[in-house]
């Protein structure tokens, strides 16, 4: 028999696919002449994904579920104290599940999370996604995506723009006289992956440098990853002058890998780094790096996904990151406090997109 899916369900009791949703939500909002006719084509069609509908005659758990890529990711652990303190101020408690950057492993918390109904999940997809997020998401699931999202979808999502952050660090190190620029990337199928290669070639391109295939290492977000794409970097006849890597733990992975060559931190190459974290201001020399509003962007995540629960009709959100000028790129270590880059503003940028396309600013 042929997958049912919710449009079939919509179909046939002859509502819309958002009534489906708010019924299998339990939404207050749907006439009961409506819920009558989408649980009888519920029933009829048989359609019970598991725990997807499981809270389709039950009430209200005010529990969250928060799936997020890496516990030992320091960005993602202040994510997730961020996620907490919102959700425990407007009276929701949350339940988390570490997916390893393994999208099987997503899964297996997904389905736990559903299966104790959860009123909603944050989710930040391990790489592009697993089966139960795309199913979940097209049951009408209460979702939001925070930092990387799944492009197609129609979820509403909370990040930061490391674009224009990752232009002003290309500018700087171009102000410093560096012209041989590498970077190790993120996975390819997560969006930030993606994303941050994408702006650090552009940004290049406006200097009228090249990326090569060579000063390209393919990291995972891990540190192992960062430092064998290090080795290979300082292994090539010329090497680069700065390593861009692209999360904090590859940068520290890269840091490994230069000090067992007995190289040194700014003098024989520079080294900046993706998500601030409080190490970086400890380490010889302070690494510059670019800084995520982790706070803000757990919080706003928790407000739209309350939104989605009582029935609102959250909109994206895009906060700003920021570069945060430190010494690791051979900065004058005699020129005071090293000032940061970028806007500060609290202002976000929203869309009603679940892609992460901004729309408007709001003032």
């Amino acid at each position: 028999m042929a997958s049912v899916g919710i449009k079939d369900v919509a179909a046939r009791a002859g509502v819309s696919v958002a009534t489906v949703s708010r019924v299998l939500n339990a939404h207050a909002s749907v006439s009961p002449a409506a819920r009558e006719r989408v649980l009888a084509a519920v029933d009829a069609l048989g359609y019970r994904p598991n725990a997807l509908a499981r809270s389709l005659r039950t009430d209200q758990t005010r529990t969250l579920g928060l799936v997020i890529s890496d516990v030992l990711n320091p960005y993602f652990t202040a994510l997730a104290r961020s996620v907490e303190e919102e959700a425990r101020a407007l009276g929701y408690s949350i339940i988390f599940g570490n997916a390893d950057e393994r999208p099987e492993l997503q899964d297996h918390h997904v389905r736990t999370l559903l299966d104790r109904r959860i009123d909603g999940l944050l989710v930040s997809p391990a790489d592009g996604g697993s089966p139960l997020v795309l199913d979940a998401a097209r049951a009408g699931t209460p979702m939001v995506f925070v930092d990387r999202w799944i492009p197609g979808l129609d979820v509403p999502v909370v990040r930061a723009d490391g674009g224009s952050a990752v232009r002003d660090l290309v500018a700087h190190l171009h102000r410093l006289g560096h012209r041989r620029l590498a970077i190790i990337a993120g996975p390819a199928a997560t969006t930030t992956g993606s994303e941050r290669v994408t702006a650090f070639r552009d940004a290049l391109a406006e200097y009228g440098l090249e990326l090569p295939d060579a000063y390209i290492g393919q990291g995972d977000f891990q540190a192992a990853s960062g430092r064998r794409a290090t080795e290979r970097f300082l292994a090539l006849p010329e090497p680069p002058e700065v390593v861009f890597a692209a999360d904090n733990l590859m940068a520290l992975g890269a840091l490994d890998a230069i000090r067992a060559r007995g190289l040194r931190v700014p003098h024989d190459i520079a080294l900046a780094a993706f998500d601030d974290i409080p190490w970086f201001v400890h380490t010889d020399p302070p690494i510059t790096a670019i800084a995520q509003p982790t706070d803000e962007l757990g919080r706003a995540a928790v407000r739209a996904l309350t939104d989605l629960i009582e029935g609102r009709t959250p909109e994206s959100v895009t906060l700003p990151a920021r570069l945060v000028v430190r010494r690791s790129c051979g900065e004058d270590p005699g020129a005071g406090p090293a000032p940061e880059t970028g806007t500060t503003s609290r202002t976000g940028t929203t869309s009603r997109t679940g892609t992460g396309t901004t729309r408007r600013s709001d003032a």
